[in-house]
């Protein structure tokens, strides 16, 4: 059996993330949310575009009003108003302001901006009572962002910050890259969909429906497939068909030691290279990895390709600590995010409910963590913790991490704990 890290090495040195050229994409900005910039985005708008003032005031030169004070205020005239979204009609000159308000456009003349608290206003004139640092709550042209600079980067994901950054700088069409492909499929003579009536001694595909979502979570378009029973030439024909149509595949259960476990001896038979076969981990020891190297021709004439395939195992919760673990950081470099993205990210935390381990594999005990006082804390869900078991793992976002060796953890002690929440 391979150690968790050497597995999860492996796996993402097995990765070819998608090409900034070819496995790309043009949406509008309307469509762009949760997707991931595969080009520099840059603007032709300087940020902010205009002077504009900080404050509810009134615009001044500063030279008229450096000496205002509330025993002897500065007195102007007030030329004009300027509300947001007006141009101003009128300079500013000696002696003279305007009334403005945030957001508004500074007119010329002006260079300072005197909050409205510190004013008093008499009829068409102001009476300055306190004189503010020179250039006061004004916002200069372009101290935020200069046109033409780089604005976003390859590799950001777009969410609502980057959204309203790229609908301001008015950037309408963005290259992203597209989302990995990811085929499904269940494989058992005991799986039945939730529609079927259940019958003694059947089991419902639920693995199909935590995969779809958890692909779908990792940012990955997911292509669910029918269930597969155990057959040689039925699972031959399954494999043929994910390989020819994703990125990645996703099968469950057929990885471990039965006599109808048949993943590994079919992607030998249809020439793929296994590079791992087992994990130290628990839940989840039965893991198969594998790569397919689609030729040109085999690809439709699209250059060639390699197809990373996961065998995962049957049970509920192996399934989803195999792909919280192994999968989703595979995802996440397909699709073109930056290493520092990849994870998985482990917190340090506080459990406070005891934690077991056998202590010859690495355990994962799925839970709920909580940041309480800037600080985590970890809960085991109740109940059994058999890989069958995925009742209590609703509501899981930790998987906290007892390493090899260790047998336990007591309420209170410090543990690792992976999150399993995507950060696409």
């Amino acid at each position: 059996m391979l150690p968790v890290k050497q597995a999860e090495s492996i796996i993402l040195n097995l990765v070819q993330p998608f090409d900034g050229k070819s496995d790309t994409e043009t949406v509008e900005l309307s469509a762009a949310n949760g997707r991931i910039l595969a080009k520099q985005v840059t603007s032709q708008l300087d940020f902010p575009q205009w002077d504009n003032s900080a404050m509810d005031g009134y615009a001044v030169r500063y030279a008229d009003i450096q000496a205002g004070s509330l025993q002897q205020p500065a007195v102007l005239e007030i030329v004009e108003e300027i509300p947001a979204g007006y141009q101003p009609q009128v300079s500013i000159q000696q002696g003279q302001a305007a009334r403005i308000f945030t957001g508004a456009c500074m007119p010329i003349g002006a260079d300072t901006v005197v909050m409205q608290e510190q004013t008093r206003r008499e009829n068409d004139r102001v009476l300055i009572l306190e004189a503010p640092e020179p250039q006061a709550f004004v916002r200069r042209r372009a101290s935020f962002y200069q046109a033409g600079m780089p604005l976003l980067e390859p590799g950001v994901p777009l969410r609502a910050p980057e959204m309203a950054v790229l609908a301001a700088a008015q950037c309408t069409q963005l290259s992203v890259y597209r989302r990995p492909r990811v085929a499904i499929f269940s494989t058992g003579n005991e799986l039945i969909t939730p529609e079927q009536p259940l019958e003694l001694g059947k089991i419902v595909d639920s693995n199909q429906y935590a995969l779809r979502a958890f692909v779908a979570q990792a940012g990955g378009i997911p292509l669910p497939l029918p269930i597969v029973r155990d057959q040689p030439e039925k699972l031959e024909e399954a494999i043929t068909k994910a390989i020819s149509s994703a990125d990645m595949v996703l099968s469950t259960g057929g990885v471990s030691v039965g006599d109808y476990d048949y993943v590994e001896q079919i992607l030998a038979k249809l020439g793929a290279e296994i590079h791992i076969h087992k994990v130290a981990i628990k839940p989840g020891k039965p893991l198969t990895v594998a790569t397919f190297a689609l030729t040109a021709q085999e690809n439709g004439g699209k250059g060639k390709r390699s197809i990373l395939y996961f065998g995962l195992p049957g049970n509920p919760v192996s399934a989803l600590v195999s792909c919280w673990r192994f999968v989703q950081p595979a995802i996440l470099k397909l699709s073109g995010l930056p290493q520092e993205a990849w994870g998985p990210c482990f917190v340090r935390a506080h459990t406070l409910t005891q934690l077991h381990s056998g202590g010859n594999r690495e355990t994962y005990i799925w839970g709920q963590l909580h940041l309480k006082d800037g600080a985590y804390e970890f809960s085991a869900a109740g109940g059994s913790h058999a890989s069958s078991n995925l009742i209590n793992l609703a509501q899981t976002n930790g998987l906290a991490v007892l390493p090899i060796g260790q047998t336990s953890v007591p309420a209170g002690g410090i543990v690792q704990v992976l999150q399993v929440v995507s950060p696409v």
